[in-house]
């Protein structure tokens, strides 16, 4: 099994790094269009995506998958994939450096495995987590550029930040314990928090693409993932569809600021 998840880890690399190579040629110079749920979607987004999923399909093709720009329903095969082949497309068409490819690999239906390169500032997410899936003799960490990288434990100030999302800047009518960000692209809103740099963040509307690469690297980090909404979002269900599913998220660097940060923002839920 230590073989496989080196080849997962491999495959991960080599893929994003390809294909961020090439998206960097396109990078503040593409058009966008506005796709159904007024997101924006360029020729990018979706060229990425198809070499995502050839190579998915090539590599392990017993493996289903789960895509931003095609495949929406989630398939009845023990390990799938979840794709966001460009996350931040808004920021990639204005030419402001942060965007990523996001990976996220489930066993039977929670993740397991999260890559997210970042090719315009040289960073490379990376976790594994096995938690509640059913995966045994997973080693759990998380990693920036193969160093593993770990959540704050520090008490909130006007020192500390934390991140929103340009749909949830409503929570700004309270005051707030920390200083506020907002990055503009989901993944990197959460990955923050596994690097310490931010205490926490917020995303709306999040889709489940901007979450499963990131929901492992965050929580192998030390942080807290915590659905502003009744349900849980894993396991996900076979033949469900998720194109338009939302999940609002709070994420926290530890179990304490849960408290601290969950009412300020729930009138999102």
């Amino acid at each position: 099994m230590e073989d496989f998840w080196a080849g997962v880890l491999n495959f991960a690399r080599d893929t994003t790094n390809f294909v961020g190579t090439q998206l960097l040629a396109d990078f503040g110079q593409v058009q966008a269009s506005h796709k159904a749920d007024g997101s924006l979607v360029t020729k990018a987004d979706k060229w990425a995506d198809a070499q995502i999923t050839a190579a998915i399909s090539s590599h392990f093709p017993r493996h289903g998958l789960l895509s931003e720009e095609a495949q929406h329903k989630f398939p009845n095969t023990d390990w799938c994939w979840i794709i966001d082949p460009l996350d931040g497309t808004t920021n990639f068409t204005r030419g402001i450096p942060i965007w990523g490819i996001s990976l996220g690999l489930l066993y039977q239906g929670t993740p397991v495995f999260g890559y997210v390169h970042f090719p315009p500032i040289g960073q490379s997410f990376h976790g594994f987590w096995a938690h509640e899936s059913g995966v045994t003799g997973l080693e759990q960490g998380a990693f920036l550029n193969g160093r593993p990288i770990h959540s704050s434990k520090e008490t909130p100030s006007n020192h500390h930040f934390f991140n929103l999302c340009s749909r949830s800047t409503s929570v700004m009518q309270k005051p707030f314990p920390c200083k506020i960000r907002m990055l503009g692209v989901a993944s990197y809103n959460f990955l923050s928090v596994a690097t310490g740099a931010v205490l926490g963040g917020l995303e709306a509307t999040p889709k489940i693409w901007d979450i499963a690469g990131a929901w492992v690297i965050v929580q192998a980090a030390g942080g807290v993932w915590v659905p502003l909404v009744s349900e849980s979002i894993f396991p996900l269900q076979v033949g469900q569809d998720y194109g338009a599913k939302p999940f609002p998220t709070l994420v926290a660097s530890s179990s304490e600021l849960v408290g601290v940060f969950k009412p300020l923002v729930e009138l999102l839920a």
